[in-house]
């Protein structure tokens, strides 16, 4: 692409040298100049101007064809105007490397990377915000190793945009602060809830509508042989076992983040097997809705069957792929997806005793 302004000119110029006069191709000419302004810098657009300038006079004087000297005025009129364009395409071109590099540092700060191992869980993440140029959407989480075991939360906030990114980064700080001391996940959920409350208090329209998250939580004991899960209003997280899923539907459901006080209800966690080789897939509702062609859902369940022995990279990366050609190519919401796998925690070698001399 960066070599088309060059490869129009020598086009028309040779279809001018090879044609006769009566048939104008100097003419078009001024296209050369205006397609270098989407691709080239100020001076590399003036360049190309000023050579087919010149290339035209001399032509109109080589073939005594006073009417091209009207082609050149056009040409120098189009090249200013183009070097013009050019500059203004630079500088949103910065703007755009600027807001960028804002994103990356939000989703930086925001969705932090989480480890590929913890003890002996393989951990793997897949992030997908709806709008094209994002990088953080209102879907988070994020993975911690505390003393009551590997602690996780993914969740997805009501709406989108700054409100949703706002209260995203409010149950994230939370989590990451309330989960190393909190001694259950119903109460950990009670200290997100608080969270989001006082934030809500904070947004300045009072005509705003109800701030809340959707949102699992999880606890994996070093060692166990069961996970807690606590789900608040979010879609059910789904178990690979001895290669059979199961969708992990609660028996009782909880509140959604910041609905407690309006809903009612307590936090109910369950525990669920979780042995060598099981698998736990967390997801936001942005898997499931993604629509093909006929309006059809995408169907994670069936779809997972398929791959129940691969390990969480190459899942998500199949997940991620099967999403894409089930919408054409058109993700419009944003998604977020956790695998969870356990496995035998490597063995770790002894350090060898220093040898150290008598009296020392």
């Amino acid at each position: 692409m960066l070599w088309a302004p060059l490869v129009l000119t020598a086009v028309l110029a040779l279809l001018a040298i090879l044609t006769p006069p009566e048939v104008p191709f100097t003419r078009l000419l001024p296209a050369a100049p205006a397609l270098a302004a989407s691709l080239w810098s100020v001076a590399a657009t003036l360049a190309l101007g000023v050579v087919c300038l010149l290339g035209v006079i001399a032509y109109a004087m080589i073939a005594d064809h006073d009417a091209a000297l009207y082609t050149a005025g056009a040409i120098g009129a189009v090249t200013l105007a183009a070097a013009y364009a050019s500059h203004l395409r630079l500088q949103r071109e910065d703007t755009l490397a600027e807001v960028r590099a804002v994103a990356d540092t939000t989703q930086r700060v925001l969705l932090r990377p989480v480890p590929s191992r913890i003890g002996c869980l393989e951990i793997e993440t897949l992030y997908v915000a709806a709008a094209p140029q994002a990088r953080v959407g209102g879907d988070f989480y994020a993975v911690v190793d505390t003393a009551y075991g590997v602690r996780l939360i993914i969740g997805d906030v009501r709406g989108k945009g700054l409100d949703a990114v706002g209260v995203a980064s409010a149950v994230l700080g939370s989590f990451r602060e309330a989960a190393y001391d909190a001694p259950d996940l119903g109460r950990l959920a009670r200290r997100l809830d608080t969270t989001v409350g006082r934030y809500e208090a904070t947004v300045p329209a009072p005509d705003s509508p109800e701030l809340f998250a959707t949102a699992v939580l999880a606890e994996i004991p070093a060692h166990g042989t069961h996970a807690r899960i606590l789900s608040c209003g979010h879609p059910p997280v789904l178990l690979t076992h001895d290669g059979h899923i199961r969708s992990l539907s609660p028996r009782t459901s909880s509140p959604p983040i910041n609905l407690a006080t309006l809903l009612g209800g307590a936090y109910h966690v369950e525990e669920v097997p979780f042995v060598g080789g099981d698998q736990l897939l967390f997801y936001t509702d942005g898997v499931t809705e993604t629509r093909d062609g006929d309006g059809e859902f995408f169907p994670l369940a069936a779809w997972a069957r398929e791959w129940t022995s691969v390990p969480p990279r190459t899942l998500l990366d199949h997940l991620y792929r099967a999403l894409l050609r089930h919408s054409d190519g058109k993700l419009d919401d944003d998604i977020a997806v956790l695998a969870v796998r356990t496995t035998p925690e490597p063995a770790v070698t002894a350090p060898e005793a220093a040898v150290t001399a008598p009296g020392v």
